[in-house]
């Protein structure tokens, strides 16, 4: 049990603050899935019997960002994101390395020798069958294994987890959120997958129809499959259910994406404030109707149908953790 407060190391951290000695979990982590999870937990049990801290070690920005800057990407968690999810994972803390140009170009074995073991001095790592790190990808598992007895440290090394015959992995739960199959990524992910964005002023047409929405703009490489879906919304330590449209309102103006959500049984100002959102449930694709009566028909139907989709998940959302 976790009984310190989560704590988090950059490239900036003094050296006098750094917790050395811990068992680490190495990845990079985008989504913190039930794969990652499995790794965590690895390293948690071998930290535990060694009578160490545990951590996570992961990388930001994304190493395929970094390669590939002007390519869109969509990932399922930024820095913030990743960090509040680790955080209730048992782990003690998490050290985030920087990935730039410097980075790239450090060898796996002087990324072993100066990194992991210089600045930290771990005693154990945890890691998928098939992480890769260190210029042009020469490290692997099979490396730090090999490594192991002349560094004195044990290493795990975790095989893939699968769901019906298939690996998990960041990949396959993107794919799937931008099919829509909320179902089969929340399977994924071990919770549902969630936005946290800023309420922005809109063009206040749902007030007009009888449904005042919350607005949040997503990134701009957020491949969710435009539509309706039921969602469970936290706003702090509260939390309710609500429907939500993300896309770009074809009825209307066929505009830049948004994510559009009505907070059921909800009175109150959420201008500027930030928000949690977790997808439950997708309903239907986004459509285009030929005047408001049928949309609001159409909004009214979405309604029942999110509502019951809600009471068949009534615990539904992530488990986050508060960072710094």
């Amino acid at each position: 049990m976790q009984t310190t407060p989560f704590k988090v190391i950059h490239d900036t951290t003094p050296a006098s603050e750094i917790v050395k000695g811990a068992v680490v979990a190495l990845g990079n982590f985008d989504g913190v899935h039930l794969g990652h999870r499995a790794v965590i937990a690895a390293a948690i049990d071998m930290a535990r019997r060694l009578k160490k801290p545990a951590f996570a070690v992961t990388f930001e920005p994304h190493p395929r960002h970094f390669f590939s800057p002007h390519t869109p990407q969509f990932w399922l968690t930024n820095e913030t994101a990743k960090l509040r999810l680790l955080a209730k994972t048992g782990l003690d803390g998490a050290v985030i390395m920087t990935f730039d140009a410097a980075r790239a170009g450090t060898t796996a074995q002087d990324f072993i020798n100066h990194d992991l073991i210089g600045r930290l001095g771990v005693s154990g790592i945890s890691v998928g069958y098939d992480f890769h790190f260190g210029k042009g990808r020469g490290g692997s598992p099979s490396l730090l294994a090999g490594e192991a007895p002349r560094l004195g440290i044990e290493v795990h090394i975790q095989p893939h987890v699968d769901i019906l015959d298939r690996p998990i992995s960041s990949s396959a739960i993107r794919m799937a959120l931008a099919e829509g199959q909320i179902d089969e990524a929340t399977a994924m992910l071990g919770a549902p997958w969630f936005i946290t964005g800023e309420v922005i002023h809109g063009e206040k047409r749902g007030r007009d129809l009888g449904y005042p929405t919350a607005n949040i703009r997503l990134d701009k490489n957020c491949g969710l499959r435009h539509g309706i879906y039921a969602v469970r919304v936290g706003l702090g330590s509260q939390r309710f259910d609500g429907v939500a449209s993300f896309g770009r309102r074809p009825t209307f103006d066929n505009g830049a994406p948004l994510l559009e959500i009505f907070l059921f049984d909800f009175k109150g100002d959420l201008y500027g404030k930030q928000l949690d959102v977790a997808f439950i449930s997708f309903i239907r694709d986004e459509l285009k109707f030929e005047g408001i009566e049928p949309l609001i028909r159409q909004m009214d139907d979405d309604s029942v149908k999110a509502r019951a989709a809600l009471a068949a998940a009534p615990d539904a959302f992530p488990n986050l953790g508060e960072i710094g």
